[in-house]
């Protein structure tokens, strides 16, 4: 933030009033300094001082909303060069690409595989959110009917392509409803572009031929009104557009330059001959630093290590990935199949579960909240001790659902085995092997 937390405590209200949740303005001064609180907790700032704080406290790279529904998303709005200094917050948009000559059962189908392609991880459903419609030849009739068609059966946003105004506003009005991205205001159209965008409030994407080239094109946009820009340096030689993409974020971040403060699109669709070339191109910008991301087309095998890489990258550092406390179960379980327990971290989870799947022994699996800390450090934590263990197993449920009271703790825990007895004195605690990789022997074996 630019400002410090001082010179934000004299634009506000001084009123001490603590709606906002803490005890005096000073205190919410410094937190909004620190980027702990939002503005608009705060009921009393006036709008001159709001305006001031509103622009002080914008993030380098301004954020921008694309698309409605439930798969609406924002990119940019990242404050740091590097994700260990603090987090990214907004993850990379993933297109794919669509002719407007495309026949409407070639349509159909395809709207069909992509919408499937949906993959749960840690709680959380990955997928891609856009569709790039690309303007084939000039047929306002036929890009207005794609993108009708696209925006009204399926889920997912779009990016209209065309350097046609014509066929741009066909477009719109086609696919307003949905908040499309328009692409790309260039040098020559800039002022018709420019229009379009504020008249029908959309985000727009601004094309040149180099980094430099932007920042007029940007200037002229933005003393215009408009704000949600995306912005594309035109470079689609790899070499060159990784360059493009880090001197981008470094004059953002690093020199101030609020003409290129805003998120970025790069086409790995137009660098390679295949998808599978794509998909590497496409892995490099998830990570530097792309804010959409287009592909000629998704597919599974290339789809599903983009959303993994993208998931690791924009998940924030500070806070460890879990998942959901309560029970699981694995391989349709009974009221006789074994019970264990282990920690909430994502890792364990998955390592565990998947490890019970292999063996094909229908078992429970109780996931405690440790704080997303794996069984060691938990344990070590205090998070995982042997009393906390047992109220989480009586708390649960799990013991409605068995006959079998037997509780299988991790090896690693085996040190709180006696305390979970003393809680749980109607169960038979036995601890587990230590490595997950010897549970399929373990649970056989029983």
């Amino acid at each position: 933030m630019a400002l410090t937390g001082i010179q934000i405590f004299k634009l506000l209200p001084k009123t001490n009033c603590k709606e906002c949740g803490v005890p005096t303005c000073l205190a919410f001064a410094m937190n909004l300094a620190s980027g702990k609180a939002e503005l608009d907790a705060c009921p009393y700032v006036s709008d001159e001082a709001r305006e001031q704080l509103s622009e002080a406290s914008a993030p380098p790279i301004r954020p921008v909303a694309i698309g409605k529904g439930v798969r609406a998303a924002t990119t940019g709005g990242e404050t740091v060069q590097y994700r260990h200094e603090k987090t990214f917050f907004n993850p990379t948009l993933l297109a794919a690409v669509v002719g407007s000559d495309i026949a409407e059962a070639d349509l159909e189908t395809k709207l069909k595989a992509w919408n499937a392609f949906q993959f749960e991880r840690v709680g959380l459903n990955l997928r891609p959110e856009l569709i790039v419609l690309k303007d084939a030849g000039g047929d306002s009739a036929a890009f207005a009917g794609t993108a009708k068609t696209i925006a009204e059966t399926s889920e997912f946003n779009l990016v209209l392509m065309t350097e046609d105004a014509a066929v741009m506003k066909a477009g719109i009005e086609a696919c307003k409803f949905k908040r499309p991205l328009m692409y790309a205001a260039t040098e020559a159209n800039v002022d018709e572009y420019g229009a379009l965008a504020k008249e029908n409030d959309l985000p727009l994407a601004v094309k040149a031929g180099s980094v430099e080239g932007l920042i007029p094109l940007i200037e002229k946009l933005t003393e215009a009104g408009l704000k949600d820009l995306v912005i594309d340096p035109g470079s689609r030689e790899i070499k060159q557009a990784h360059q493009d993409q880090i001197a981008l974020r470094r004059a953002a971040l690093k020199d101030g330059n609020r003409a290129l403060g805003f998120p970025s699109i790069v086409f790995p669709c137009e660098m390679a001959s295949n998808l599978d070339m794509e998909t590497l191109i496409a892995g490099t910008f998830i990570a530097k630093y792309g804010g959409i991301v287009v592909l000629s087309d998704f597919s599974g095998e290339s789809l599903f290590p983009l959303l993994l890489e993208r998931l690791n990258i924009f998940t924030d550092p500070q806070r460890p990935m879990t998942v959901t406390e309560g029970i699981y179960e694995v391989n349709n379980p009974d009221e006789n199949s074994p019970v264990l327990v282990t920690t909430n971290f994502a890792l364990t989870y998955f390592i565990v579960s998947g490890e019970i799947e292999g063996s094909r022994v229908p078992s429970w699996l109780l996931i405690k909240d440790s704080e997303g800390l794996s069984v060691m450090t938990a344990w070590a934590a205090g998070k995982f001790a042997g009393d906390d263990v047992g109220m989480f197993v009586k708390k649960c449920g799990i013991a409605d659902k068995v006959k079998n009271h037997e509780l299988i703790i991790p090896g690693y825990a085996a040190a709180i085995a006696g305390d979970v007895e003393e809680e749980l004195p109607d169960w038979k605690i036995v601890v587990g092997p230590r490595e997950a990789a010897h549970l399929p022997g373990f649970l056989k074996a029983r």
